[in-house]
């Protein structure tokens, strides 16, 4: 029987500037191949894999080589010990190979993000990359740690899960995940659990904009108004549900009312925001795929109608009592000064007439 040789990668792997000696270790392996009667196979190894490092293709022979020794250390024809020594702050040793460690982005919580799409992992190396990096944030005291993963990577997690993270929240091409690390209260703040919603007081003379929905609880009459889009401000996305309903163009004139409640859709709160909009065009084409009837009412009519919610009859109400005293509530854009951000401040004006 031959003796069982032992490849110690502590002594396989040549540490100068922290680089790997791919050649030597391509050596070593030949070597190994030869003690066990495999002498022809280990010369057409070792040349096959040294013309790829004269190609710089030295990744490519550290995966092949990983792979050589795993089938050999199954055949049972060498004993791998393997090391966990450290070879720098973002890699751990791996047999005769080297693991790149999730590095991640910083945040102002001593916490750190990973994108999947931006540090890609092989499947099969994923649970011992996510192991260490994980070994490696706790001592350095890292609080929260986040895995954005892209859709692409959606078979990461189940292993993220196993290690102890949890969902977060999510859109249509990634999920984030998130492991509290620190020993600390973990008061990560849950995500956004709000919807906004707008709807805009449309009134030309003495007749407000009205519409009927085509897949409403009940065919009453409405205010037009929809959900806020990503990024949009309140103003903007009123303006533009009303041209997407009626075609009716407008600008703004103020806001009247906010509602708040709970219980909404897919378990969110949900916040509406009525706006004061000044028509600038009257003729009304109704959008079909959204809209079932629109048209102008009278003022009047719409505060008797029995077709017409009384919220949104004391909607219209608060238009005109704001407009009998001469009352708005106006807005300011401008830029944040620390964080370079726009933002917009509403506040009660008595210079504006609606």
């Amino acid at each position: 029987m031959a003796t069982e040789q032992i490849i110690d990668s502590d002594k396989a792997v040549e540490h100068q500037e922290e680089q790997i000696d791919v050649t030597n270790l391509i050596k070593m392996l030949s070597i190994q191949m030869a003690n066990q009667g495999t002498q022809i196979q280990a010369q057409k190894l070792e040349n096959n894999l040294t013309k790829k490092i004269e190609k710089s293709e030295e990744v490519i022979v550290l995966i092949e080589m990983n792979f050589i020794l795993i089938n050999l250390i199954n055949k049972r024809l060498i004993q791998c010990k393997l090391s966990n020594r450290r070879i720098s702050s973002n890699t751990i040793s791996k047999g005769i190979g080297t693991m790149t460690l999730f590095k991640g982005f910083p945040d102002r919580f001593n916490g750190v993000t990973v994108h999947s799409v931006m540090e890609n992992c092989d499947l099969l190396d994923f649970p011992s990359v996510l192991q260490e990096s994980l070994k490696a944030w706790k001592e350095e005291k890292k609080r929260g740690i986040w895995f954005k993963v892209g859709i692409q990577h959606s078979e990461w997690i189940p292993i993220l899960v196993k290690n102890g993270f949890i969902f977060h929240n999510a859109r249509n091409d990634f999920v984030m995940l998130r492991k509290w690390l620190s020993d600390e209260v973990d008061i990560t703040p849950s995500f956004a659990h709000t919807l906004i919603g707008v709807g805009a007081v449309v009134v030309n003379n003495d007749e407000v904009l009205v519409v009927k929905e085509k897949y409403g609880f009940v065919e009453n009459w409405k205010l037009p108004g929809g959900y806020v889009e990503p990024g949009e401000n309140l103003v903007d996305a009123a303006i533009r549900e009303v041209y997407e309903e009626t075609n009716i163009t407008t600008e703004f004139s103020s806001i009247l009312n906010i509602r708040h409640a709970h219980g909404g859709a897919w378990e969110c709160s949900d916040i509406y925001f009525v706006v004061c909009l000044k028509p600038l065009t009257l003729d009304i084409v109704k959008c079909d795929r959204e809209i079932k009837e629109s048209k102008w009412m009278k003022l009047e009519e719409y505060l008797q109608s029995p077709l017409v919610h009384e919220l949104n009859k004391f909607f219209l109400q608060t238009f005109l009592d704001y407009k009998s005293q001469s009352v708005t509530i106006d807005c300011k854009h401008s830029i944040h000064p620390l964080l370079r951000k726009p933002y917009t401040v509403y506040f009660a004006s008595t210079k504006n007439k609606i």
